[in-house]
């Protein structure tokens, strides 16, 4: 048996990514139960739950940044845990904390995640620039990314996810305390980022931007997928017009408080 099938699976035609019995446990809690998800290709797909419904613990096993404890998942083909470097080299990750440098320029931030991708430098300068006048920085190219607006770092952070031409990009919060106009920029990136046939996986705490953008949606809870429906059939089947009253109906209504007691000492983005 060769390497490459060693670490490939066989998925679907048009499948993403495909989970079977995903489970991740720390010590005694279990935060994603058995979970199984089928991601079609070219969809945003809409991955919602409350605060510690394991949204982000099985993100992280998707995109090979912790091991699930059993059950299985490929992305785009790949086992996330014998394939992770394949799978690495297909996804972009726009997490809710930005990935970037203060101290360098948007140009200087492109650059440097471009290397890392294994882009070539005058290839990868090119690329940089036109996805800088794509999200309207131009003139800010050579700016310290430390004094950009919410808005302008959160642009930056889209186009260092797909730097490298991901197949499927994860985009965890990406409007979260934006203004109104940065969220109407981002969230009509997106819309195009699907038109070029990139995969989106969005999680998300805001229904209306859930309903807008997603083509399905999986509601999530305790770690274990409660349903999965396109928006308008959700609202159809609960009889609303608000993808909200189905969320608190599959949920409930019961706050989600918590604390971890952890204390950051790290400096703020831009007094670094």
């Amino acid at each position: 048996m060769t390497v490459q099938e060693s670490v490939t699976v066989s998925p679907l035609p048009n499948q993403a990514i495909e989970t079977h019995g995903l489970t991740k446990r720390f010590g005694n809690f279990t935060a994603v139960d058995s979970v199984d998800l089928s991601v079609q290709k070219g969809e945003i797909y809409g991955f919602l739950g409350p605060n510690g419904a394991g949204k982000t613990t099985a993100i992280r096993m998707l995109c090979t940044l912790i091991s699930p404890t059993s059950g299985s998942a490929s992305v785009d083909g790949y086992d996330i845990v014998q394939g992770a470097n394949e799978v690495r080299k297909r996804i972009g990750l726009v997490s809710e904390k930005l990935i970037m440098y203060p101290r360098l320029t948007a140009l200087e931030n492109l650059m440097f995640f471009g290397r890392l991708y294994g882009i070539e430098r005058t290839t990868l300068r090119k690329k940089s620039e036109e996805l800088l006048e794509m999200v309207k920085l131009t003139p800010f190219k050579d700016k310290l990314v430390g004094g950009f607006s919410s808005g302008m770092r959160q642009r930056v952070n889209v186009i260092r996810a797909i730097l490298h031409d991901p197949d499927i990009l994860f985009m965890d919060e990406p409007t979260t305390a934006l203004d109104p106009q940065s969220t109407r920029f981002v969230r009509d990136l997106v819309k195009d980022l699907r038109r070029e046939g990139h995969t989106i996986v969005l999680t998300t705490h805001i229904m209306e931007e859930a309903d807008e953008l997603s083509d399905r949606v999986c509601i999530i809870d305790h770690g274990r997928v409660m349903a999965v429906d396109t928006p308008q059939s959700f609202k159809q089947k609960y009889n609303t017009e608000s993808l909200l009253d189905v969320f608190l109906e599959l949920t409930g209504r019961e706050l989600r408080d918590s604390a971890n007691g952890r204390i950051s000492m790290r400096a703020p983005m831009g007094r670094m």
